[in-house]
């Protein structure tokens, strides 16, 4: 039976198949076909990817993680079994993840198989199958932590040898990363209630309508102590993830990354994944000799060596035993004191003797400098990592699985850095702005020639009158140059 539509008073009549002008387009398998691979496309040789690929070649990246990633798997081709997907191409993954700013595992496999240019990146051919999402799970669980550190060293020895790492004056600090976790499946760690369980149960005894979930929240926000504390209260799901204010106050689950960062440079020597109540002075010398231990790695020197001269970082690392520890080891330290009016006669004489002298450091025109180094090139890693690089909010769970990952991204951050020495442009976004501010650039040249030859009369009558988008002069000898003296024009 055929039926009329009536749309906004308008009678679109039925079509029937005899009567119709065009042909109804369906997706049909095609047949296989054969074509050259020189008529493949192709892209420029000069994307940012071939640079990025360039310059791990340049460090010879494939074979070392190759090397690394070889005793967590069977190596006996006669055993059987499917070949694993390359570790280069798995660490390469993740660094379009950063440079893409792809936070999921899934939108980054979907990407890779997409894009022609990271195709060619990733050495996979047009014809062939791109690793699946759930290949990044296995893997990671598969290699351990210390392959990930040892691929953070790798960039930091290819930033060595760009004389891009110096060590001598680092700047610490903290940020927050949102875990995959929720407020509302919090369960107590000893008797597993559910928190709204146990806030219905206090509402009830207080005369409150449970029914109402909106009564139960107001009664939960505004009852006297109210605290929820990690000690007492975890998330079944990602049990490491703490509860804390983010960087808009705002309470949510979440870790506490932190970074070490080259004031000469501003390369990421160190990073840290620390959990979201940890205070940030706690083990504060014992970090810092750390890192100088790995910096010295890198820059192929003992591990004793004594380089780093001076350390930055904000009030919340201050801690008069963490301060004497490390000024007893040579390093200045510039953190300032979060008391004002600090009552000194109750401190031991090596608590006051600690903080003063990092008080004359942040007081000095040197630590003055330093501080601002650090509110410069600290915070600009946290941008870069976190929010360019897919890294402020986690879909992964579990400490462990959050680091790794992490490790990966800072390294990226590192890259970025190599190839901003290097090729002048350090991200793809940046490549993306670098093509158009070139070519505004040579637009305002081509503007500023054409006004200054038309202002000093280089430019004849008839292509001034081309340029203005005029025909051309039928009495030419009726025209005068603009600077002849005449007024005469056509």
């Amino acid at each position: 039976m055929l039926i009329s539509v009536v749309i906004r008073a308008v009678v679109i009549p039925p079509l029937t198949e005899g009567d119709t002008v065009f042909r109804k387009k369906t997706r049909d398998e095609a047949p296989t076909f054969w074509i050259a691979t020189s008529d493949l496309p192709s892209t420029p040789a000069d994307t940012f990817y071939q640079k990025l690929d360039a310059a791990l070649m340049e460090c010879d990246f494939g074979e070392t993680v190759r090397r690394l990633a070889a005793p967590f798997y069977e190596m006996d081709a006669r055993k059987g079994g499917q070949p694993g997907i390359d570790p280069e191409v798995y660490f390469k993954m993740l660094m379009v993840g950063f440079f893409e700013n792809l936070t999921s595992e899934r939108a980054i496999a979907a990407r890779c198989a997409d894009s022609l240019s990271i195709r060619a990146f990733l050495h996979y051919e047009l014809g062939e199958r791109t690793p699946h999402h759930s290949s990044f799970t296995v893997i990671r669980q598969r290699l351990t932590s210390e392959v990930y550190d040892a691929v953070f060293d790798l960039i930091l020895c290819a930033l060595r040898a760009k004389k891009l790492l110096k060590g001598k004056h680092l700047a610490i600090d903290t940020s927050v990363l949102e875990a995959n976790a929720s407020l509302r499946s919090l369960e107590h760690r000893l008797t597993g209630e559910r928190y709204r369980q146990y806030v219905k149960r206090l509402a009830a005894a207080a005369g409150v309508d449970t029914a109402d979930p909106r009564a139960v929240s107001t009664f939960d926000r505004k009852r006297k102590g109210r605290k929820t504390s990690n000690a007492e209260w975890q998330n079944p799901h990602d049990p490491d993830a703490k509860v804390g204010p983010d960087k808009k106050g705002v309470t949510r689950m979440l870790y506490k990354p932190e970074h070490v960062v080259d004031l000469d440079t501003g390369a990421i020597v160190d990073v840290e994944l620390q959990f979201g109540d940890h205070h940030d002075a706690h083990g504060l010398a014992d970090r810092v000799l750390e890192v100088e231990g790995r910096m010295n790695m890198a820059l192929g020197d003992a591990a004793d060596v004594a380089r780093v001269k001076a350390i930055v970082g904000d009030m919340g690392y201050c801690d008069a035993t963490e301060l004497g520890l490390l000024q007893t080891v040579g390093i200045r330290t510039a953190i300032a004191d979060p008391v004002r009016n600090r009552r000194w006669e109750k401190l031991a004489v090596e608590e006051r003797r600690s903080l003063r002298t990092a008080q004359r450091t942040t007081r000095s025109a040197s630590g003055r400098a330093l501080m601002r180094r650090r509110g410069e090139l600290c915070e600009r890693s946290f941008v870069h990592v976190l929010d360019y690089g897919g890294a402020r909010r986690t879909t992964l769970r579990g400490w462990e699985n959050i680091r790794k990952r992490y490790l990966i991204q800072a390294a990226c951050a590192n890259l970025a850095l190599l190839l901003r020495h290097e090729t002048g442009v350090g991200t793809l976004k940046q490549s993306w702005a670098a093509s158009e501010g070139a070519l505004c650039a040579l637009i305002v040249a081509i503007h500023v020639l054409l006004h200054h030859q038309i202002e000093h009369g280089d430019f004849n009558h008839h292509t001034q009158h081309r340029f203005a988008g005029g025909a051309s002069c039928s009495s030419p000898e009726r025209c005068r140059p603009p600077n002849s003296g005449s007024s005469t024009v056509c």
